[in-house]
């Protein structure tokens, strides 16, 4: 009898101190969950920006108003959507350019705006919504002339107004030889040809401005040699 108590006493305190060390022992530690990649979105394509409409091909000068296109002058005609009627032509010594089409039509002594409304108007009978555009590419009639004791001689297109001391400066400036003091500007208007007096020395000091005048085309500057 005493045994089975011994027994029964030595299963109770075994029971607890198996309960008591399931209740004091650490939890597991358990590792922290991984991030999971987040799904890949299938990405859109992305629109194309439009096309850059072609430039129009050449490049033009400028001109004051009231320019008139003279022999020689190189002009851009655009004709809107008609690229066989577009494209640069030369004014002809006679003042005439030719096109497909209407052919021969005078250019000379009109501004751009006045050439580009009778193209337009000839043009017309072949294109109905026909729209015209003239620019000028290179201002050939319009030119001076110096000669003499520069450094550069010759004929000079003025897109602008231009002087006598800005035509010199142009040419590379007076050489060592020149008659300062003689320079003369002809001009032939009507048949009848006009001599202007510069002296370079008085203009460049500001002593006589007046002298320095607007140069017209088909003026002359003579630098003579001293």
């Amino acid at each position: 009898m005493r045994t089975l108590l011994v027994t029964a006493l030595a299963l109770t305190l075994l029971g607890q101190g198996v309960a008591l060390a399931q209740t004091t022992a650490p939890p597991p530690t358990q590792r922290p969950p991984q991030a999971q990649p987040a799904p890949t979105q299938p990405q859109r394509p992305q629109p194309k920006p439009p096309a850059a409409k072609p430039a129009v091909p050449g490049t033009s000068v400028p001109v004051e108003a009231g320019f008139t296109i003279g022999p020689e002058d190189v002009l851009g005609i655009l004709v809107w959507k008609d690229q066989e009627m577009s494209g640069d032509v030369t004014v002809r010594p006679d003042g005439m350019i030719t096109m497909p089409l209407i052919r021969d039509v005078k250019a000379a002594g009109l501004t751009p705006n006045q050439l580009a409304d009778r193209i337009q108007e000839a043009v017309r009978e072949f294109v109905t919504d026909a729209s015209v555009t003239v620019v000028v590419r290179q201002m050939n009639s319009r030119k001076v002339f110096i000669t003499g004791e520069v450094a550069r001689p010759g004929a000079y297109a003025i897109a602008t107004s231009m002087t006598v001391m800005q035509l010199i400066a142009i040419a590379g400036g007076l050489n060592e030889f020149a008659e300062a003091k003689s320079i003369s500007i002809m001009r032939v208007e009507t048949g009848k040809t006009t001599t202007f007096p510069f002296d370079y020395r008085n203009v460049a000091n500001g002593k006589k401005p007046g002298q320095n005048i607007t140069l017209k085309p088909g003026d002359t500057v003579v630098v003579p040699e001293r």
